[in-house]
Formats: C-alpha cells, structure tokens, sequence
C-alpha cells in the first residue's frame, strides 16, 4: 500500500460528466428505530443483519476512498447511533489523511448522550432530521414523543460544541408554510440552517407522495419575496441551495431533486452497511467491494471504484416514478 505522502499521486474519481466525485455518504446500518410516515411507517421490518460493516472494513474504505479524492464523509443509517462503535467509527474516519470533514445524518434519539464523545471523536457537522417544531406532529410522524428533548439537545450542541447543525425536514404540503415561519424564527438568532427537503417518491411511499408532496418553488419564492438571498455552493457540499438574510444568524436551505438540473453537479458516491456502492441514491444495481475490504486491499478497491467511473448515470428518473431499487430511504440513508 503506498504511504499517505503519495494521496496526491492518484487520479481523483471524475465520472464521464466530468463531475469530480469527492464526498461519500457511508451508511453504517439500515436499521432505524423511528417509524417515519414517508420510509418506515410501520417500523423496521424484519432482522437486522448481523453482519455490517466493521470497524476494520470501515478503515479500508475510508482509505481508498481518501486516495481518489474524496474530502467528505457522511455517516448515516438508518439510524447511525443505534451502532455502539459509532464513535470509533468517527474517529477511523477523521483520523484518515485526505479526509477534511466527517458528518453525520440523525434522528437526534438521545443526542445529549452522544455529544461529548461525538465532538471528541472529531464529528465536524451533524444533520438532525426533524419534521415539524410541533410536538404533536412531531410524535405523531415519528412514533416517539421527544421533540422538547431534542430541541433542548440541540441547543446543548450549540452551546458546548463546534459541531455544525443543520436540521433536516421532508417538505410536506400540510406542513410546508408552518414549519418555515416557525423555521426562520429558530434561525433566527441560531447558527444554524434548516433545510427542506423536496419529498421524494419510492416504491413503499407513493400513496403519501402523492396526498403531500409539494413543489420547492412554494418555498424558495416565499424566501426570495422576503429579502433571503442565494449563496454559492462549496466544491465539497451536498446538493442543498442555501438563503441567507442579513438579519437572520442562521439559513434557510432547499434539497429540490425534481428541480431541473439537480444532477448537474452531482459530487457523491454511496456506500451501504453491507458494503455495496451506489453510484446514484435512485439507480437500478449496486455493486459490491466488500472483498477488498476484508483483505484490506486498498489498491484493488482504489482500481475498482475507477472503474465505475464510466457508467455513473448523468440523472435519476424520479420524474417517471421511478425510485430504482430504492424502496425506502432508509435503505442507504437518502
């Protein structure tokens, strides 16, 4: 295996788009504990595999990875807390040379325990899911009746750490307007941004996509008629599009899949617990690498992800109802 000086030597992942690719979103299990009405209404169905991806693997991964440019992990679930080596998880991860940032996706379940050891593992951002500031919609979305916990949590974060927030919310049409007056007041005097993201279609939620689904535009009009501005995305950021206001600490955010263009820029790659990739959240196969990392073969994986270079799909086709093998969310994380 070559020596972390030489990280430079290897050709960055660049797809026939010439997209450079260089952020991985790493899920670390499929299980979740929550019963979201759009992935897991009726909870997680079946066993948990026994057989996740390890520490060890993780190491492998992250390693190759790093060789062909990718600056930025994700770690999501599922529920990525429900692993209780997560924080040896973070740790492998930051402490990988070529990895500038590690972030995590959550459900929040129990983030006051977690956020000391977090931020000394070396977590740099978290996203908290979080659908409604309500705590009756909240509990009757989720299956848990825990928002004042987690708005108290959050605020702990904000206060004892320099983990970076941002909250995550599914645009749904009865909630939309709501939840973003009561967003921006949160933002407010928050350093913090609250994203929406568009509600996407798979082959469990169509019943409900269709009932609640609701166009970007109804928001990020809203903002622009109030004085939000557009900011740049940085070269490692995922596809939200940020609003600022000079008058508020925090930002608005918008995740618009079925906005014309979404894919333009695509810069990710995603890994399953089981140790798959997936070269578009909504593609039609995956592809597994798990040999390499059970013989620790970093050249071998670093040839093999080069490889998928030329069929990495342009687009996803949501705009025909088709999710791909993606039959909830849940699967790899979104």
């Amino acid at each position: 295996m070559p020596n972390d000086s030489s990280i430079s030597l290897y050709q960055p992942l660049t797809d026939n788009f010439a997209r450079q690719l260089t952020y991985l979103r790493l899920s670390i299990t499929d299980f979740c504990n929550f019963r979201c009405e759009y992935c897991l209404p009726n909870g997680y169905q079946g066993k948990r595999p026994d057989n996740e991806l390890s520490v060890s693997e993780i190491a492998t991964l992250i390693r190759g990875f790093a060789q062909v440019g990718t600056r930025k992990v994700r770690i999501t679930g599922g529920e990525p807390s429900i692993r209780r080596d997560v924080v040896d998880i973070i740790q492998t991860i930051k402490q990988t040379p070529g990895i500038e940032t590690v972030a995590m996706t959550s459900n929040g379940y129990k983030l006051g325990k977690h956020l000391a050891n977090w931020q000394a593992a070396g977590l740099n951002q978290i996203n908290i899911s979080m659908d409604s500031f309500d705590p009756d919609t909240f509990h009757k979305m989720t299956g848990f009746n825990m928002l004042p916990q987690l708005m108290a949590d959050m605020d702990q974060l904000l206060e004892t750490t320099d983990i970076k927030l941002k909250i995550n919310s599914v645009l749904m049409a009865e909630t939309a307007f709501q939840n973003l007056i009561t967003a921006m007041d949160y933002v407010k005097n928050r350093p913090v941004t609250y994203r929406f993201i568009e509600f996407m279609q798979t082959s469990d939620n169509s019943d409900l996509f269709f009932a609640q689904h609701a166009h970007a535009g109804t928001i990020t009009d809203y903002l622009l008629e109030h004085g939000w501005q557009t900011n740049d995305r940085g070269s490692a950021d995922g596809p939200a599009i940020e609003y600022s206001h000079p008058e508020y600490l925090g930002r608005i955010g918008m995740i618009a899949p079925y906005a014309a263009h979404f894919c333009d820029n695509c810069n990710r790659l995603r890994v399953s617990s089981l140790g798959k990739v997936h070269l578009c959240l909504f593609d039609e196969g995956n592809y597994d690498i798990r040999e390499h990392l059970r013989q620790n073969d970093v050249e071998g994986l670093m040839a093999t992800l080069q490889s998928f270079m030329p069929i990495k799909p342009e687009h996803h086709h949501l705009h025909d109802s088709n999710s791909g093998m993606m039959n909830n969310l849940s699967m790899i994380g979104g």
